[in-house]
């Protein structure tokens, strides 16, 4: 049995796969299939051996406790309450203990809000847009969009002063409006903290219609980060760029995708079951039950060792020579289902994007890096791209 590394992470999902919504490109909702007959809803001596075992684990002298769906507030907000009483009862004498959430926002009420504020939770929220964009996908069970509740659920978190941030799924139907978007969540929303996920909806070897196409999510990031890197650094923080720029330093990735390897962010299920990472949920890849095995054991496995590392070591021969490897490394494993002429190795679905995207931002993220090694500060890039700008029209 190997040994976890020193700091791992958990996505729990106490609910499991149920969600009160049916967004139409969730590829979670049919997880609940490998449960038949289950009550999604995780018990308390699986609660409590979960936070004994993660916090015991931890060798860093911080933990971060996340709950996910699914949707996590169909869990009653005493199983929350339940959950920072045995955070504090396990939690090493000086040893930080984080929360986050996230959530369609739907179900949050005054209670909610007031308890997320008290015990300094950070908030995900899921948001894909202006209304017309987040309704296309963003459904509830009776085809309803969803635009205006989750609205009011921000006004929630908001008023009561609770940190909070912007998750946005980038798909077919609103991937062709990346500053609409950008400018929504930055101007309308108030927004400080971004995330974008790409949709990517695999059937076989193709992805559906669904899915964001490859050349549309590497304009629709081209497009953010035109608009973010001449007058938002600094100010807004977008996942994918502040993950770049780390690359460009040489800093590690805040972002699993863009990492060498996988393994250190597991996904625990409703009755224990632990899988290996939010997107392998398969039968093949289960690790096992913390219930029968310490979740460390389970964790340091030769199983999700060899799991993390075939992210590098299945990387095709043309991402082994791509120039832009050092910031991307193939991207998320299960986006590679592309046949290349090069054997049994398969590309990744999204490639054209990334190569799209780290190519162009090139020149700002090296001088942003600059920067940073100077002892100054990533936000005069602005300044400096505004004196270029002039300096143009004033050739021309």
């Amino acid at each position: 049995m190997g040994t976890p590394p020193p700091s791992f992470h958990v996505l729990a999902k106490p609910a499991g796969a149920q969600c009160n919504l049916a967004c139409r490109y969730c590829f979670y909702l049919s997880k609940a299939e490998l449960y038949p007959g289950g009550t999604f809803r995780m018990a308390d001596e699986v609660l409590e051996e979960f936070l004994r075992q993660y916090i015991e684990a931890q060798r860093m002298p911080a933990v971060t406790i996340s709950w996910q769906g699914g949707e996590p507030t169909l869990m009653d907000l005493e199983f929350y309450r339940r959950s920072v009483e045995l955070a504090e009862q396990y939690a090493r004498p000086g040893m930080q203990v984080n929360y986050t959430i996230q959530t369609n926002g739907t179900l949050l009420d005054e209670e909610w809000c007031a308890f997320f504020k008290r015990h300094h939770f950070l908030v995900g929220i899921s948001i894909d847009g202006p209304e017309a964009l987040h309704d296309a996908c963003r459904v509830d069970r009776k085809g309803r969009g969803t635009f205006a509740r989750v609205m009011r659920g921000l006004s929630l978190l908001q008023e009561h002063g609770v940190e909070h941030n912007i998750l946005c799924a980038v798909h077919a139907a609103n991937g062709d409006h990346p500053l609409d978007i950008y400018r929504f969540f930055r101007d309308d929303v108030g927004a400080q903290f971004i995330q974008f996920i790409p949709i990517v909806d695999r059937e076989g070897d193709t992805a559906t219609d669904r899915s964001v196409r490859p050349a549309q999510w590497g304009r629709f990031l081209c497009n953010v980060f035109d608009e973010w890197v001449r007058h938002d650094v600094g100010e807004i923080f977008v996942q994918h760029f502040d993950t770049a720029l780390a690359a460009w330093v040489g800093h590690p990735p805040g972002l699993c995708t863009f990492a060498p390897t996988c393994g250190a962010a597991v996904a625990l299920e409703h009755n224990g079951d632990l899988y290996p990472c939010d997107h392998f949920v398969e039968p093949d890849y289960l690790l096992g039950n913390i219930m029968e095995k310490p979740l460390a054991n389970l964790v340091g496995s030769e199983k999700q060792l060899r799991f993390g590392q075939a992210k590098r070591d299945t990387l095709p021969r043309a991402c082994r020579e791509c120039p832009v490897r050092f910031a991307c490394h193939g991207g998320c494993p299960r986006d590679r289902f592309v046949a290349t002429h090069h054997g049994k190795q398969s590309s990744n679905y999204l490639c054209e994007a990334y190569r799209m995207f780290f190519a162009h931002i090139g020149t700002p993220m090296q001088i942003m890096a600059y920067l940073l090694r100077q002892g100054r500060y990533a936000d005069e890039i602005m300044e400096i791209l505004a004196q270029e700008k002039r300096a143009g029209i004033a050739r021309g």
